[in-house]
């Protein structure tokens, strides 16, 4: 059956949106018509190359739909059930797993490689991050798809792939924000502006946000920001001042580059944490000395997917959603169609909005 999809043909290349011929499920597999799909910025990652993946491939990896058809042994699912899709499903063998660091599978994005669709003209295709969530329709691992949790719009569930989980896990998970402490987000996209709003929930007393762009901070004020920074070489004295020349207790770097990692430690006060969630390229090199290592006594960690269990997270997010603490909506600027994909890839190289959700 032909659905239309946005394909990255080559490392480096646009994408085409094209028709592509897609199967039924198979043994083990779930068909699913997609009613949203975030567009992220790992998207744009693996469509530069900083990320690698087998090409050509359908991208996208944050995406909520309905169930269309399973193939043979799925039987969590039916065909009618809203279902949230998981980019990175874990094994449960690996040693990883074995240890509970699920986000850290060895094998979770093994299903990147295999073909799983072909063009038009019969050329194979990859499922991106398992998932190949830029198209009408797609098919995937059963172990890819988690039912929506009750009280979640299909379509604002669609955030919770990526987004939400990745913001909300890594001030849980990762920083362990404590009721009070003070924390500072930069970058204000789709996961930064998840991560104000876990902080808030948190209980965090004073949450920065810091954005090169002025733009953003209705934004992030909507979300819990209750200071804004415009990043500039005097980010950290800046966010110093704003915390009686302390620093913060928590930094959370969104953006993955090595000037925002460097700044976000150096605005945490002594004993401080410092948590990056984003994706940077090799060239992106941090530099620190021995003394200030130690003097400092500060934490840096990394952060994967937000160290989050999907199947554990869902369900604490949902509670958070229906009780109003998470507003899923927020996180939101633009809603495009699958042709307006290549454009929302523009403004993220261009620092603008905070999420484009392609809505089918």
């Amino acid at each position: 059956m032909a659905v239309r999809a946005a394909v990255l043909p080559a490392i480096g290349s646009p994408l085409e949106i094209t028709g592509i011929d897609l199967p039924g499920p198979g043994p083990g597999q779930v068909r699913v018509r997609l009613a949203a799909a975030g567009v992220c910025h790992s998207d744009l990652s693996l469509s530069d190359g900083t990320m690698r993946v087998p090409v050509p491939a359908v991208l996208g990896h944050e995406g909520a739909g309905t169930v269309v058809s399973v193939g043979e042994g799925v039987d969590h699912v039916s065909p009618g059930d809203g279902v949230v899709l998981n980019w990175a499903p874990s094994c449960g063998a690996c040693h990883a797993c074995s240890l509970g660091e699920v986000w850290l599978c060895a094998n979770a994005l093994s299903g990147a490689a295999d073909v799983y669709a072909r063009t038009a003209d019969g050329t194979d295709l990859h499922p991106g991050l398992n998932v190949a969530a830029f198209a009408e329709e797609t098919v995937v691992s059963a172990s890819c798809v988690l039912p929506v949790p009750d009280g979640v719009p299909l379509t604002d569930a669609a955030l919770l792939g990526c987004a939400v989980l990745t913001g909300y896990g890594a001030v849980h998970h990762s920083a362990r924000v404590r009721q009070g402490e003070t924390v500072a987000v930069f970058g204000v996209g789709g996961v930064g502006l998840a991560a104000l709003q876990a902080a808030r929930i948190a209980g965090a007393s004073k949450i920065v946000a810091v954005d090169v762009s002025a733009e953003k901070e209705e934004l992030a004020r909507a979300a819990g920001a209750t200071g804004y920074v415009v990043a500039s070489d005097t980010t950290a004295r800046e966010i110093r001042g704003l915390t009686g020349k302390q620093g913060v207790d928590v930094a959370v770097e969104c953006a993955g580059r090595a000037v925002t990692i460097r700044t976000a430690w150096d605005s945490t006060r002594r004993g401080g944490r410092t948590t990056v969630v984003g994706i940077g390229g090799k060239d992106q090199q941090v530099t620190f000395n021995a003394l200030e290592i130690f003097h400092w006594g500060r934490t840096l960690s990394g952060c994967v997917y937000g160290n989050c269990d999907p199947a554990r997270d869902l369900p604490v997010l949902a509670g958070h959603v229906r009780a109003g603490r998470l507003d899923l909506s927020a996180l939101v600027t633009e809603r495009i169609s699958l042709d307006g994909i290549p454009a929302a890839f523009e403004n993220m190289l261009a620092g603008k909005g905070g999420r484009a959700l392609v809505v089918f």
